[in-house]
């Protein structure tokens, strides 16, 4: 996915389930996903947020 803070990196998050770290990914009924944990990038932009229903939530 790309960085939501607009900086135009790309962001790979592990959903493997043997992986570490790793992401949970769910689709609600709408077809609008939702990660867990948070993502938080420990360089470049350093953004941290959610994703939640589709829209993302930035974290202070």
């Amino acid at each position: 996915m790309r960085c939501p803070c607009g900086c135009g990196d790309t962001i790979e998050l592990m959903i493997l389930r043997e992986a570490r770290p790793r992401w949970d990914i769910s689709v609600n009924e709408a077809g609008r996903p939702s990660l867990h944990p948070s993502v938080w990038r420990k360089s470049g932009c350093r953004s941290h947020f959610w994703v939640r229903k589709g829209r993302i939530l930035w974290c202070e």
